[in-house]
C-alpha cells in the first residue's frame, strides 16, 4: 500500500492564511493527507462550512486528502446526521474520523454512503471492534483505521501494545495511521500539548526518527504529524524519508577512506537470509568490491550495537564486506568505518533476513 505523510490542522485554533500556508509549505516536501479537526466548531453550521470548504478544497487543489475528526455533539451543533454524509461530501472531506463507536451495523452501512466518503475508525483499543464491523460486510476500501494521539506526557501508547492494537487492522489490509509529534508546535485540539504522538517512545524523538520507526514496523501506512505548525526543517526532513526502506544515518570515524564511504554510501544494501545474532551482513559488496585494498584502521577496540564495519586487507575472501554490529565483539579484521546515530538504533530490530537498507551521511 502507497504511504503518506501527513500534517494536522485545528481550525477553530488558528488562522485561514496561516493554515493554508501551511498546507502550501508541507506540499512542497511531498505531504499529502490532512488530519483536520472539527471537535471544538462553535459557530453554527453556515460559518463553520464556509471555512472549512475554503480551506479543504484549497488542499484539494494540491492534491490533498482530508480526514475531518468528528465527535457526537458536532451533528447536534451542526443540526446534521451520521445516516447523510452529504454535508461532509460539500465541504471536500475525503473522510470523517469516528470519535465514538456504534454496533458495528452502523459502521459497516455507512461504508456504502454515496458520497464516497470513507469512514476511519480508532485503532487504539485492542478489541475486537473491526472484526464486527467487517462481520457485517463493510465496504473495506472506504474502510480505515488511525491511532489517537496523547497530549499529555507519559500517556502515549506503549509500542507492544501500539503492535497488538495495529495487527488487528493491517491483518485484514486495513489502510492504518499513527501520528508523530512535531518538537516546536503548539497548536493541538486541546489547552495541555506535551507534543502529540501516538507512542509514547516518540514524544522527544526528531520527527524523521519517529517516522522511520513508524514505516519500519510495516503496519503504519500513513504518518501524520499530530500537532501545528511543525517547521519547515521537520517538513523537509520527513519529506526526504525513505518511505520503503530503512535508511540509517550515519556518523562517519575521522580515519574513514573514500572506499568505505563510497561502499556505504552508494550502494544497495540488503541483510543476507542466513542471519545471524551478532551482525547483520551485507555480503555482495564484497565481490563487486574485492580487489580494492583497503588498510587497517580503527580496528582494535571492542565493537559496540550500531557501529559499521567493513573488512580490511587482512580478512581473505572477506575484505571489504559491510556489517552492523548487534552484539559486541573485537575482531582486527575489520575497520569500524562508523556508527549509525543513537536515536536511529530503534531500527535496528527491523532489519530482517532480506531486508534491503541504505545509509545516509549525517
Amino acid at each position: 500500500m502507497k504511504r503518506v505523510l501527513g500534517i494536522s490542522v485545528y481550525p477553530d485554533h488558528s488562522e485561514l492564511d496561516q493554515d493554508k500556508a501551511y498546507i502550501e509549505l508541507a506540499h512542497k516536501y511531498g505531504f499529502g493527507r490532512i488530519f483536520m479537526s472539527m471537535l471544538e466548531v462553535t459557530d453554527g453550521k453556515e460559518v463553520v462550512k464556509k471555512k472549512y470548504k475554503e480551506l479543504i478544497f484549497f488542499a484539494k487543489e494540491l492534491g490533498y486528502e482530508t480526514i475531518l475528526d468528528v465527535a457526537p455533539n458536532i451533528f447536534e451543533e451542526l443540526e446534521i446526521s451520521y445516516d447523510d454524509m452529504r454535508f461532509f461530501h460539500e465541504l471536500g472531506a475525503d473522510g470523517i474520523r469516528l470519535d465514538l463507536g456504534f454496533d458495528g451495523n452502523k459502521e459497516a452501512m455507512l461504508t456504502y454512503n454515496p458520497f464516497g466518503v470513507a469512514i476511519e475508525l480508532n485503532m487504539s483499543n485492542d478489541v475486537a471492534y473491526l472484526d464486527n464491523i467487517l462481520t457485517y460486510e463493510a465496504n473495506t476500501p472506504f474502510l480505515y483505521g488511525c491511532h489517537n494521539f496523547y497530549p499529555q506526557e507519559g500517556t502515549a501508547l506503549p509500542y507492544d501494545f501500539f503492535v497488538k492494537c495495529s495487527e488487528r487492522f493491517k491483518n485484514h489490509g486495513i489502510r492504518t495511521a499513527a501520528f508523530i509529534t512535531s518538537q516546536v508546535g503548539n497548536i493541538g485540539p486541546w489547552d495541555i500539548n506535551d507534543g502529540l504522538p501516538t507512542l509514547e517512545m516518540h514524544r522527544h524523538l526528531p520527527v524523521e526518527t519517529a517516522t522511520k520507526h513508524l514505516f519500519a514496523t510495516k503496519l503504519i501506512d500513513d504518518v501524520i504529524i499530530g500537532n501545528a505548525y511543525a517547521s519547515e526543517a521537520e517538513l523537509k526532513a520527513m519529506g526526504e524519508v525513505d518511505r520503503y526502506q530503512t535508511a540509517f544515518t550515519v556518523e562517519f570515524v575521522p580515519d574513514v577512506n573514500e572506499l568505505e564511504k563510497q561502499i556505504v554510501l552508494t550502494e544497495q544494501h540488503y541483510r543476507r537470509g542466513d542471519i545471524t545474532d551478532q551482525m547483520v551482513r551485507s555480503t555482495f559488496v564484497r565481490k563487486k568490491y574485492g580487489q580494492e585494498t583497503n588498510p587497517p584502521h580503527d580496528n582494535s577496540m571492542d565493537f559496540q550495537p550500531g557501529d559499521i564495519v567493513i573488512g580490511n586487507d587482512t580478512f581473505g575472501k572477506y575484505k571489504n564486506e559491510l556489517q552492523v554490529v548487534l552484539q559486541p565483539h573485537k575482531d582486527s579484521r575489520k575497520n569500524k568505518v562508523g556508527q549509525i546515530i543513537e536515536e536511529e538504533k530503534i531500527l535496528l530490530p527491523f532489519i530482517h533476513p532480506w531486508s534491503k537498507f541504505k545509509f545516509t551521511e549525517k
